[in-house]
């Protein structure tokens, strides 16, 4: 049973980051697509996302990156936020815009 993988490059409800920095109880988990910029590697795995307003640290599995990447390279992320002390979003999919 393979499964089609499916590139939708038609319009989406997206979420602003500075939304997303609303709710940073440690209990929040939310699934969240957003449209920016990654701006900078903070360790092998965690970087800093930008929607051009505000900024977030995302978590980024090297298997969801196929493409190399800089920061003007805009992406659209499918991901889970989760609050707490560091919020961040939790990466399951990234598309090159």
């Amino acid at each position: 049973n393979r499964q089609a993988s499916i590139q939708y490059n038609g319009p989406v409800d997206t979420t602003s980051v500075s939304e997303l920095l609303q709710d940073t109880s440690m209990f929040t988990e939310k699934d969240v697509v957003i449209d920016g910029t990654i701006i900078r590697q903070l360790k092998n795995d965690k970087f800093v996302f930008s929607d051009g307003n505000a900024e977030i640290q995302i978590e980024l599995d090297d298997v969801h990156l196929a493409t190399p990447l800089d920061a003007n390279t805009k992406v659209r992320i499918f991901g889970e936020y989760e609050g707490g002390n560091t919020p961040e979003i939790e990466v399951d999919h990234i598309q090159i815009m």
